[in-house]
């Protein structure tokens, strides 16, 4: 069987998370599967060394073009030339005009609801409109979807009144070098080389609207005023104009001097960061998964997470719920973990054995089963 999977951004040098579960799935099914004939499309390749070599493996570098360029035009193309039996598109979307099977990962359908098209950065906004024209289309040409949870399950669904034979959750997984790091050496590197504080709180947002900066900054700005905040946030690869401009908003510009600056961090290094930091801070509005919440329970970050979609599914016992709209929760949950050791221990130890259940392995195989399905 000739498989193509579209993995065009795994070999960027800055990978999020799309990119990260495609490279992940990839790795994986190199390990399970060594019969198959796998094909994989991208469209650069910085970082080469991202995925190990296989035999059966063979990476495909499309002419490099805009994205939907790419995926309508040349995509197509590659796929015909190469004569794959079956092309599984990775990141929501895909060609509409192929004549092979087409298996479909669609991570979420935030786009087609409610949304507001001034929300997110210029490319955020164009992202969104050509995905609002293109999951549709790619919904009704795929012979299966895979999507992450069982919350985005439903509500695929729902929105497309699709049955449960035409929709399957894989879970994502967390990488084998996800845990706590111990080595005093290892700790210190990455204590210098990103600038964290002796005593800090994790967060991961972005400049999407869902990641709930805002409210972040609502409830620090409410523990200062309080006088009860007690570590520095630290952020990673995050536009500070953009910060600043939301702190604007609030009124509280002071809260620059309680946020440390990390920027990009490779996959690679982030269980350090993990592993020293006080608490992981993860209140967003809506999540189809959330790898971070693995990421974290891994590496033993107690955990702070929202009480909607799909993480109270991923994490279940191992955190402390808040509601994200409302920051004086958010606030209160900060103290509450920040003050009390034995919960902080208790959320550590429920963690590592809730993320156990998540494993690349198990995605893989289901993964390799509906390949089946669609080639005789």
């Amino acid at each position: 069987m000739k498989i193509g999977i579209e993995a065009q951004r795994i070999f960027r040098k800055k990978k999020h998370g799309m990119d990260m579960v495609a490279l992940e799935l990839i790795k994986q099914l190199q390990i399970v599967d060594k019969i198959n004939e796998y094909f994989i499309f991208v469209n650069n390749i910085e970082d080469i060394d991202a995925l190990p070599v296989a035999s059966n493996f063979k990476i495909v570098k499309v002419k490099p073009a805009p994205y939907p360029i790419w995926e309508q035009y040349y995509l197509p193309k590659a796929v015909k030339e190469y004569g794959v039996e079956i092309l599984h598109c990775t990141s929501n979307t895909s060609p509409i005009f192929i004549n092979v099977p087409l298996v479909l990962t669609l991570h979420d359908i935030i786009y087609l609801e409610k949304w507001n098209f001034t929300q997110g950065t210029t490319y955020q906004i164009f992202g969104n409109l050509y995905r609002r024209w293109n999951v549709p289309k790619a919904v009704k040409l795929a012979k299966h979807i895979l999507t992450v949870s069982n919350f985005e399950n439903d509500r695929i669904k729902s929105y497309f009144n699709l049955t449960n034979n035409q929709v399957s959750t894989a879970y994502n997984g967390v990488g084998n070098h996800f845990s706590p790091v111990t080595d005093k050496i290892e700790l210190a590197r990455a204590k210098k080389q990103y600038n964290l504080p002796d005593d800090y709180m994790f967060f991961l947002g972005n400049t999407d609207p869902k990641k709930n900066v805002i409210g972040v900054l609502k409830a620090l700005s409410i523990l200062k005023k309080k006088n009860l905040l007690k570590s520095k946030l630290l952020m990673l690869d995050i536009n500070r104009n953009y910060l600043q401009g939301l702190m604007k908003q609030i009124n509280d510009e002071s809260l620059m001097d309680d946020i440390v600056f990390s920027g990009y961090v490779p996959n690679k290094d982030l269980p350090a960061i993990y592993s020293q930091a006080k608490l992981f801070l993860y209140p967003s509005l809506r999540e189809s998964f959330g790898i971070p919440l693995l990421e974290a329970m891994a590496c033993g970050a107690p955990l702070i997470t929202s009480n909607t979609s799909s993480m109270p599914e991923i994490a279940q016992n191992s955190a402390v719920f808040v509601n994200p709209f409302n920051p004086d929760e958010i606030a209160d949950a900060i103290i509450k973990v920040q003050n009390d050791e034995q919960l902080r221990e208790d959320l550590k130890i429920k963690g590592f054995e809730r993320v156990k259940e998540f494993t690349w392995y198990n995605n893989a195989q289901l993964t390799l089963n509906i390949y089946k399905q669609f080639v005789v």
